[in-house]
């Protein structure tokens, strides 16, 4: 075949010569994609459909020796490289524009020990795989709040979820990862294991490897007392400070998330959704006090499978929508920030855009600050403001208004924010990345990566530059 021409992990113009191709093509079980072929434009295509790159290579991998074949194959062109798990995260590094992008989402298997209450999944399978296998033995971890989100992504960069109050974030609950290094080897890591990297890889995202192989904790999860109750916009600050001063008293069995929505009828609304892990009646008793507050437009509070808890917002978040994210946790949540979201949401641009007040707690601020990457342990509420919309001509107006609802907060925000919520790098800025891990800890982190990763090649993700 004909050399291509690609991009170097340098952002230099590069030419991989047609009989390198040939060879790597030969090397792999998956499928290598070159544009023009077929499925190459489904392969690129992630949730967020703001993102529009395309890969010069895509490598279908199959499996570990697929994933160590490319990444070697990536050392010798010294391409670009870019890891796509389950495509889901906002700022769309899973997808590289002339480089070769590494694709997991073929490596999808769940292996559950219903003995020891563990399970590993492979690093392309989403949150849905995962539930299913386990859920088929009554078990479950904390995992993300859209099915379709990638495991990987999800808990390389923390991981919260509707268990979080009960069994912290899905990286608390990682005993052990597969890890092919920028060197094509394999590794373990685990608390015995490389555990310098073990850490490094819970909240550190995608900097250190290609990681194959999650291995989970689980815990015994069954049918859960589930839902929302929705009020009119006209009613959303006063049951939003009823929400505020409600949770203060939960228990930490009850995850809880506030969200500005728009109804399918068209009118904005405040739903506020709660699921309680624990007995059906017991549920139902901690979050009558939200049932009885006003007029609620909407109540389906109620017994529910686990797994259909796990779907609650996919049908509001589905894939190819525009999406633009702003993110922060705030320091304190008073009434006058409440009625501040309320004004916001009012002049939402497009009505698939979303607020988001996230609840966290329980065994989530439990866990020692060092024992993960992860640094916002003392944190109660998380805000995610959700640009949402269908037609690129609406663009500015749309990000416009999730950057002014950012703003508006800023008064009542902490200095830190979730990295999984961090938009592309260009917008967000080096600054913001230091409030996702605290200085001490970005420090750290270089000296890692530069073990790890000391010419970043894995840079197309939340980048933490090795130290010099």
């Amino acid at each position: 075949m004909e050399e291509l021409r690609a991009t170097k992990r340098t952002g230099d113009s590069t030419v991989v010569e047609g009989a390198a191709i040939e060879r790597f093509r030969d090397i792999l079980r998956g499928a290598l994609l070159l544009p023009g072929d077929g499925g190459y434009d489904d392969a690129r295509a992630i949730w967020n459909g703001m993102i529009d790159r395309r890969p010069a290579l895509i490598a279908r991998c199959h499996g570990v020796g697929d994933v160590r074949a490319a990444v070697e194959f990536a050392i010798t062109q010294d391409l670009l490289v870019s890891i796509k798990g389950g495509g889901h995260n906002v700022a769309g590094n899973a997808v590289c524009d002339n480089g070769l992008m590494i694709d997991l989402s073929p490596m999808r298997s769940v292996y559950v020990d219903p003995k020891s209450q563990t399970a590993r999944a492979e690093g392309g399978a989403t949150w849905a795989d995962f539930d299913a296998e386990t859920q088929a033995f009554g078990l479950a971890t904390t995992g993300g709040l859209i099915s379709s989100t990638g495991v990987a992504g999800l808990t390389l960069g923390g991981g919260i979820g509707w268990l979080t109050g009960s069994y912290g974030l899905s990286c608390d609950n990682v005993l052990s990862l597969d890890v092919v290094t920028a060197a094509g080897a394999w590794m373990r890591a685990s608390a015995d294991e490389n555990p310098d990297l073990f850490w490094g890889l819970k909240g550190g995202g995608g900097n250190f490897g290609v990681v194959t192989s999650f291995e989970f904790q689980l815990y015994p999860v069954g049918e859960l007392f589930a839902g929302m109750v929705v009020h009119p916009l006209s009613r959303a600050r006063d049951a939003l400070v009823c929400f505020r001063d409600f949770l203060s008293q939960a228990p930490e069995e009850l995850g809880a998330l506030a969200g500005l929505i728009t109804t399918p009828d068209g009118d904005p609304a405040l739903a506020l959704i709660v699921v309680y892990n624990g007995p059906i009646e017991e549920g139902a008793r901690v979050v009558q006090p939200l049932r009885e507050f006003g007029r609620p437009i909407l109540d389906n509070l109620g017994a529910m499978p686990y797994r259909v808890v796990q779907t609650i917002f996919d049908a509001g978040s589905p894939a190819g929508l525009r999406y633009y994210w702003k993110s922060s946790f705030l320091e304190n949540l008073p009434d006058d920030a409440l009625q501040t979201l309320v004004d916001c949401y009012a002049r939402a641009t497009s009505p698939t855009c979303k607020i988001f007040l996230e609840f966290l707690g329980g065994a989530f601020a439990r866990v020692d600050r060092g024992a993960t990457v992860f640094d916002h342990r003392d944190a109660t509420f998380n805000l995610l403001v959700i640009g949402a919309w269908q037609d690129a001509a609406t663009d500015v107006e749309n990000i416009s208004w999730a950057r002014e609802v950012w703003r508006a907060m800023a008064p009542y925000a902490s200095s830190g924010v979730y990295m999984n919520y961090l938009g592309q790098e260009a917008d967000e800025g080096a600054e913001r990345l230091e409030a996702a891990y605290g200085s001490d800890k970005l420090a750290r982190l270089a000296k890692l990566k530069a073990k790890y990763d000391p010419g970043n090649m894995f840079r197309m993700n939340q980048n933490i530059r090795p130290a010099v």
